[in-house]
């Protein structure tokens, strides 16, 4: 972020600063998102649920305050925040195993972009910024049920 005043919908939009990390912003928004929800899961599948969904309707409306977001810009993380909780609605229970697992199943369909996380990218606004990031949280849950059945997640 150049010159920009830091307001708090840039603030929020950044991943509470996490979206300025140096390199890999998406990686440390990822993170957050993952921190947050595992705080969570211990109050139940309905907190970590909530939690997306505050985390949504939060990046909806900062993004949507912000002219320059129509880009997508890296340091914008929040949508990394509300769709890296996704996955974690498949753990029974916090364990560090499917934790990793929810992370790198997220990231894999956060970077790779299958269709339709690559559809809801195109989009150059704040449905489409955090659509993608819901989408491949989405999928990666859906991976995750699957392989509930054959790992001990």
């Amino acid at each position: 972020m150049a010159a920009a005043a830091i307001t708090p919908w840039r603030f929020i939009a950044a991943g509470f600063g996490s979206g300025w990390a140096p390199k890999a912003p998406g990686t440390f928004g990822s993170l957050v998102g993952l921190a947050i929800g595992c705080l969570l899961l211990p109050a139940g599948h309905l907190a970590v649920l909530a939690g997306t969904m505050v985390a949504t309707v939060l990046g909806i409306y900062a993004i949507g305050q912000l002219p320059e977001a129509r880009e997508d810009p890296g340091w914008i993380v929040i949508d990394e925040i509300a769709g890296q909780m996704i996955p974690l609605l498949a753990l029974h229970a916090l364990n560090i195993w499917g934790a990793v697992l929810a992370f790198a199943l997220f990231r894999l369909f956060d970077i790779w972009k299958p269709w339709p996380v690559n559809w809801a990218d195109r989009r150059r606004d704040e449905f489409g910024i955090m659509g993608d990031d819901i989408i491949a949280g989405l999928l990666a849950l859906a991976a995750m049920f699957i392989l509930h059945r054959v790992l001990p997640l």
